[in-house]
């Protein structure tokens, strides 16, 4: 089935349709982007909107089979994510307090996928495998959307370093949870539930787990003495073939990946990679979420589903998303009590978890793919809904909570101590306290790396070396001048 406007256009659904389609979505997705940005929302937002725009349930511009034709984005945009995030599994992070961050994410995802499985399960009466599904996406939360928060304000201390090792472990504990959830869910349905069925998943999982940490090394000797466009490619190489790996033993290639990453990081403290990863990624992340959007059946927000029990699946969101902020600020809340964490990070460190985006977004693709008919389209529409509305008021909420726990501050005054008074005991006037305030900050910038500008630094040799041959080849008089 292809759009009218292609038609019209005389462009077929083969190659060109293709071709069409994804600059289209390259193009809404960046364009949307100018306006989000004005809004202060993060570009995820932007995506999901402009992937809702250009579906059949709007302007209609991608052709449906273009759209089932890439539901593989979901499987490469989850194995870039989870390579990021293992950047934070660092083993001298983990030393310090990792027993306390364990405690903290497995209370704070429990019981967000707790508290969504007891809610759509007793009050709502949806269907129990659906329940167990949707509830053990809860525990996901968007490492992406708290990062660049972090980035944007330069916080730092107890409560950035346990927010970030928190958001590194959530999807791991989201991913067992899925792993647990979609077995149960279709073994139930399929007539056939025993135990066994629980725990080959885990099984499987903690193989793919091994079989990152071995491709993680395979990245560190591939990678060693090459240069900088053949380090991205190898890199690329290797996710897309581990990613292969996983979807023929059709397991998400989340954890794998996140193993893949902190391996390599551990083992060779080597960050510029990620760096360059983050450089090449962000086209296909546009894509995979523009694609979700194109997924989003906005008309199945007032619609009930038989498949699920009969109930409107706006009501279903709703709930979901009150629900999961709940569960997480509470538990986050219990688990540092029990560990005996700061207040500062006690109190608001809830309020960090609340987006939640590209690893739920993935595995709902995955389990809508594996429930199929109208309860994984169920399943997705909620999942992307919620999204939406977690990107809009999880990046403020994360902000809020860095300025609560004094992470950050815009006061000068905050940033660096009070300067001390000079020799003879009087106070310093204003003007030597900010430059003394200014040198502080100075001192603590990160120094000027050449490694990073091989290619300025060789251009910048070359042409010395050709200005000093032209000068040597200059008659002596016309040197002296």
């Amino acid at each position: 089935m292809i759009p009218s406007v292609y038609e019209r256009l005389h462009i077929t659904p083969g190659v060109s349709a293709v071709i069409v389609s994804l600059a289209l979505m390259l193009i809404a997705g960046f364009a949307m982007t100018r306006l989000t940005s004005k809004l202060r929302l993060p570009n995820v937002t932007a995506y999901i909107v402009s992937g809702i725009l250009l579906g059949p349930f709007c302007l209609d511009l991608v052709p449906r089979g273009v759209i089932d034709g890439m539901s593989f984005l979901a499987d490469i945009a989850l194995a870039f994510i989870a390579f990021s995030t293992g950047e934070f599994f660092r083993i001298s992070t983990l030393k310090k307090s990792g027993a306390k961050v364990l405690v903290i994410t497995v209370l704070e995802a429990c019981l967000a996928s707790a508290l969504v499985f007891l809610v759509c399960y007793f009050p709502l009466g949806l269907d129990l495998n659906f329940s167990l599904v949707l509830g053990a996406l809860a525990a996901a939360t968007a490492p992406a959307s708290t990062v660049m928060t972090i980035r944007q304000t330069g916080a730092k201390g107890d409560f950035v370093d346990t927010l970030l090792q928190v958001v590194a472990l959530d999807d791991v504990v989201g991913l067992v949870a899925y792993s647990v959830a979609i077995s149960v869910a279709v073994a139930a349905d399929t007539g056939s539930f025993d135990f066994l069925s629980v725990l080959r998943p885990l099984g499987v999982n903690l193989l793919v787990f091994c079989l990152g940490g071995v491709f993680g090394l395979l990245l560190k000797l591939f990678l060693d003495r090459r240069s900088a466009d053949n380090r991205l490619i190898v890199s690329v190489a290797l996710l897309f073939a581990f990613c292969g790996i996983c979807t023929a033993l059709d397991v998400s290639p989340l954890l794998g990946c996140m193993a893949m990453g902190m391996v390599y990081i551990n083992t060779t403290g080597d960050e510029r990679l990620f760096k360059q990863l983050n450089y090449f990624s962000p086209p296909i992340l546009l894509l995979f979420f523009v694609r979700s959007g194109l997924n989003f059946d906005l008309g199945a927000l007032v619609n009930t589903s038989d498949a699920i029990g009969g109930v409107p699946l706006i009501w279903v969101g709703v709930a979901y998303f009150f629900v999961r902020i709940l569960g997480k600020y509470g538990g986050a809340f219990s688990g540092c009590l029990l560990t005996g964490k700061d207040k500062r990070v006690r109190n608001y460190l809830g309020l960090a978890l609340i987006p939640q985006a590209g690893v739920a977004i993935g595995l709902a693709a995955m389990g809508a793919r594996t429930l199929g008919g109208s309860a994984g389209t169920a399943l997705e529409t909620i999942i992307l809904s919620s999204s939406v509305l977690y990107e809009l008021i999880g990046p403020a909420c994360a902000k809020l909570s860095l300025y609560l726990s004094h992470s950050y501050s815009n006061k000068l005054e905050d940033i660096t101590p009070d300067p001390e008074p000079d020799e003879t005991g009087c106070p310093k006037s204003e003007v030597e306290r900010l430059i003394e305030r200014i040198n502080a900050i100075q001192s603590e910038l990160p120094a000027h790396r050449a490694v990073y500008y091989e290619d300025e630094k060789a251009f910048s040799d070359a042409a010395e070396e050709h200005n000093a041959a032209l000068y040597r080849a200059l008659p002596a008089e016309r040197r002296k001048r």
